[in-house]
């Protein structure tokens, strides 16, 4: 199999098709999430996420409390499994668990337990990361929320997670064409990941379905959104929110911007969508209204004359820019 997520048939026919789940909310396509009743008016949330990157290994908490904001859950703790190579030294451990560390205190979420080891079958690095919340039931939201004729917005901006991993990672190369402030601010994009200020805005908002954008870019979660919410998508490309750092450094490695990692970026579907970027920019978060959805299944990309039929998620092309040799 390709790396990456699976893809969307191997999910359902080897995955989601096999677990016999009683679960309130249970995960699937676009949903990234669990959900079970707790007290009275209250469910509890779990969502995971995995990370291999060395570069910035807090992405993976991130990943796992970008998951769990989009059901309207407030996060109580994390949980982690962190797998080492033969190859690792403490130090490799230490920088890992800072990581964990340093997202835990910004964030002011503890780390609730976990699990270390090192194993001979492990040839990179591996950061699993479990989120635990708390939602009440008017409140909380998924993807399958979406129904035809909402506006679809975009917060803050599609590609950052993948920019500041390619501006780190590949620095050299990148440096024979640009500058070095251009390559700090591409780099300083994963400070951005956060989607737990829009995702509260939101849900008090009353917005109808969320999902993060992450593996696949936004063009991934478009579909994805669709999936969950069995709704059309007719979305701008022109109006996406994107920044130049992002463009130029997917044009630099011949990927499409808007099919790579873009964590601390939202979809979000809702009636009223000019209110609704009227309360994210009232709390410094950039929006964009960049189509609406439709009662049909074609999931549609208009820029300018030329219109697209959105196709179901593949790889992410951070994986193939990570793969390009360099001379």
């Amino acid at each position: 199999m390709k790396a990456g997520k699976l893809s969307e048939s191997i999910l359902k026919r080897s995955v989601l098709r096999q677990l016999h789940n009683s679960a309130v909310r249970a995960p699937g396509v676009g949903i990234d999430f669990g959900a079970v009743d707790a007290s009275a008016g209250k469910q509890i949330v779990t969502a995971e996420a995995c990370r291999a990157f060395d570069t910035f290994p807090e992405a993976g908490v991130y990943a796992a409390l970008n998951n769990l904001a989009c059901s309207g859950a407030k996060p109580l703790g994390i949980t982690m499994t962190l797998l080492l190579p033969t190859s690792a030294s403490e130090n490799d451990l230490r920088a890992w668990i800072s990581a964990v560390s340093r997202v835990s205190e910004k964030e002011q979420i503890p780390v609730l337990g976990g699990h270390t080891e090192v194993l001979r079958t492990v040839t990179s690095p591996q950061l699993i990361v479990q989120a635990v919340g708390e939602a009440d039931r008017e409140l909380f939201v998924t993807a399958a929320g979406a129904q035809p004729d909402m506006d679809v917005i975009v917060t803050k901006w599609v590609g950052l997670e993948g920019t500041a991993i390619l501006a780190t990672e590949h620095r050299e190369e990148l440096s024979a064409r640009y500058a070095q402030p251009f390559l700090d601010k591409a780099a300083k994009y994963i400070d951005y990941l956060s989607i737990r200020s829009e995702a509260a805005v939101a849900a008090k908002s009353g917005v109808a379905a969320m999902h993060d954008l992450s593996e696949g870019g936004v063009f991934g979660a478009l579909w994805e959104v669709g999936e969950a919410g069995e709704v059309g998508i007719d979305a701008d490309l022109r109006k996406i929110p994107i920044r130049q750092e992002t463009v130029e450094i997917c044009e630099f490695f011949d990927v499409n911007p808007y099919q790579i990692m873009s964590s601390g970026s939202m979809l979000m579907i809702t009636d009223n969508g000019q209110k609704l970027v009227d309360a994210l920019e009232q709390g410094g978060i950039h929006a964009a209204v960049i189509g609406r959805t439709t009662g049909g299944n074609d999931r549609i990309l208009h820029n300018g004359e030329e219109i697209r039929y959105l196709d179901r998620p593949q790889a992410d092309e951070l994986y193939r820019a990570m793969e390009r040799k360099f001379s």
